[in-house]
């Protein structure tokens, strides 16, 4: 039986709420005040107005979703070639990610504004230890303040018809009162970071291009029937495709995305409120609801299709332009910049940013890794390597190759994508009493209607 709520707010029984009720009672409630279905066996037009979410309750569902929680311990082996430099991050989250590289920024948008949360990497090292101390102290209000850049006044969100989403959330979705949280991927710097990795001597991973004939994907020169460290042996079980190795990549980020979405689930049964995650795929609806920077191409070109096809189409006038984004700014500021052009004159110019970001001066195992969770940073620091120059130079014609090809990197999508977003509202408890058994509600919901 679920635990009893104290008299406290339910922002500040959070630290007393078992997991395991959160884990049992977590469930997707997706009607609240203010909110109406007009037809079918649930019709029904609550008797109350929207009620907004507090700046407490977004701030304890922002934290769910990707709020800082302190130093990753990164225990990996360094030595030469054992890949733990893969690494790209040392400040955690609430989240998983694959190789600490923090590819989701999450969106909260609301009837005032619409706010970007700050990656770990968008801060500056300096501020760590005050993050830090935030979520220890549990100061989640000064901690949500200080992670989100506002994006605009009002409530930001593409259409609700098909094309944009389908037709079970046209009566739900962006309900007033809500709060809405969209996860999106940044796709680039995931890629170049296997990439680099995946081109190592004691790797060795050799790229064929499917859709090109299987031709070697810009990395022919490295291929070791060439002299040179890619097993290009096709019984060797080195070679892969461009697919694959987007396919797997994009996998790795939607398991991220969907721990934000497992959290925001139930940080949301914590707190006794109602919610549910929520399709959010499309290639530029969210793009343009929130401002960012666009290109578009042909469809053909976008799916990939050879020139001659490209121009048959053309000629036919059945060859619309596709949208997509290539990343976010706002006041002269750019928030969300992926390493490709046009933020980088070349994709050599994109992977020697990234090689820097993680290697240089300041980089995550040079600078940065000053401020961690090791008792001798700087001794430690000292003694990660870096990349082999061929490892480089492979990923930097791999990169060429794909963005003089497909006039765009990655390949397959765009540098942002978006799949499923998460809706938070104040549960209408007269709904669930009216067509549900006692049980559908936990005492946490009624303790929060009624509390």
């Amino acid at each position: 039986m679920e635990q009893e709520m104290s008299h406290a707010t339910p922002v500040e029984s959070l630290a007393d709420y078992a997991l395991l009720d959160a884990l049992r009672g977590r469930r997707s409630r997706r009607f609240g005040l203010g909110m109406s279905i007009n037809s079918g066996p649930f019709a029904y037009t609550s008797q109350h107005p929207p009620l907004p979410l507090d700046d407490a309750e977004e701030a304890a569902l922002a934290f769910a979703a990707c709020g800082v929680t302190g130093y990753a311990l990164a225990d990996l082996a360094y030595g030469q070639g054992d890949g733990g430099n893969m690494l790209a991050g040392l400040l955690g989250r609430t989240v998983a990610s694959p190789d600490a590289m923090n590819c989701i920024s999450v969106v909260v948008t609301n009837d005032e504004a619409t706010y970007l949360l700050k990656r770990p990497q968008d801060f500056a090292p300096a501020e760590y230890p005050e993050l830090v101390a935030l979520a220890e102290s549990g100061d989640l209000i000064d901690l949500y303040h200080r992670s989100r850049v506002k994006l605009q006044d009002g409530r930001a969100a593409p259409p609700v018809v098909p094309g944009y989403n389908f037709n079970i959330n046209k009566w739900s979705l962006y309900a007033p009162g809500g709060t809405y949280f969209l996860p999106i991927t940044e796709t680039t710097a995931i890629y170049i970071n296997a990439l680099l990795e995946a081109f190592t001597p004691e790797m060795g991973i050799f790229v064929l291009d499917e859709r090109a004939n299987f031709q070697p994907a810009g990395i022919g020169k490295f291929s070791r029937k060439r002299g040179g460290h890619l097993d290009d042996s096709p019984t060797g079980g080195h070679v892969a495709t461009v697919q694959a190795i987007e396919l797997s990549l994009a996998e790795a980020a939607a398991i991220e995305q969907g721990m934000v979405l497992q959290n925001l689930g139930l940080m949301t049964q914590a707190l006794g409120l109602g919610g549910f995650p929520n399709f959010a795929r499309h290639e530029w609806g969210w793009f343009d609801a929130l401002g960012f920077r666009m290109a578009e191409m042909p469809g053909s070109r976008y799916l990939g299709a050879p020139g001659l096809v490209s121009t048959f189409l053309g000629w036919l006038g059945r060859d619309p332009d596709i949208r997509y984004p290539l990343g976010l700014e706002r006041d002269g500021n750019v928030l969300l910049k992926p390493f490709c052009p046009p933020y980088y004159p070349t994709m050599r110019d994109a992977v020697l940013a990234y090689v820097d970001y993680k290697f240089g001066a300041q980089g995550v195992w040079r600078g940065r890794a000053t401020t961690s969770a090791w008792r001798d940073p700087h001794g430690v620091a000292a003694h990660i390597p870096g990349l082999p120059d061929e490892a480089i130079e492979a990923t930097i014609a791999y990169c060429e190759y794909i963005y003089d090809r497909y006039d765009r990197f990655p390949a397959y999508t765009a540098p942002f994508r978006t799949v499923l977003g998460y809706q938070a509202v104040h549960v209408d408890v007269e709904f669930y009493d009216r067509f549900y058994r006692p049980e559908a509600l936990t005492d946490t919901q009624r303790a929060h209607r009624h509390g």
